[in-house]
């Protein structure tokens, strides 16, 4: 799904800045659980979890990604949008990306991850930290067609190593919700 550069910037928040409290088990896994998504996505798919590749290319980023990488507006980075599924079904559209300029620079090679999980390479790497979860409506102009609905929670947060930061967005799908047992 090629994406343009959007000027447009979302209020990503942190759990201290909701303005209302959510229900307990969206807030869960929103905001609480800190550990690798896929391990839980696994965990609750009795271990039929898979990851579907969408698109992966060098992109203009967003303005709210540019902001979140601390890059100028409009710069070029690696895109890589993928499905995580439990049983073969999407439960969660993941967006991550990565500033060209310091993904070059280190040496990491994103191009090359295939079907295989990011959060697997960036939980099982010490060298990287990982910032503060933040949330938000998605827009559902952002999201595949399959999967365009209004209103979805996302989260997202930034993974860096020295001066490379990686930021993964992760919007749960409503199948998700369902298999989980989560009104969202």
């Amino acid at each position: 799904m090629p994406e343009r550069a959007v000027s447009e910037l979302l209020d990503w928040l942190s759990a201290d800045r909701l303005p209302c409290p959510l229900d307990p088990a969206l807030h869960d896994w929103l905001y609480v659980d800190k550990g690798s998504l896929t391990r839980r996505l696994t965990e609750l798919a009795a271990g039929a979890f898979s990851v579907i590749p969408l698109h992966q290319a060098w992109l203009p980023l967003r303005a709210d990604e540019c902001a979140a990488l601390d890059v100028p507006e409009q710069s070029e980075g690696w895109v890589r949008e993928v499905y995580l599924c439990g049983h073969g079904r999407p439960w969660v559209f993941a967006r991550s990306v990565a500033a060209r300029a310091q993904l070059e620079e280190s040496g990491l090679d994103l191009q090359s991850l295939g079907d295989r999980s990011l959060g697997e390479l960036l939980f099982s790497n010490p060298a990287f930290t990982r910032g503060t979860l933040e949330a938000c409506q998605y827009p559902s102009h952002w999201l595949p067609d399959a999967c365009r609905v209004d209103g979805l929670w996302a989260r997202r947060s930034c993974f860096r190593q020295n001066r490379l930061g990686v930021l993964v967005a992760e919007v749960f799908l409503p199948e998700l919700w369902q298999a989980a047992a989560v009104t969202s």
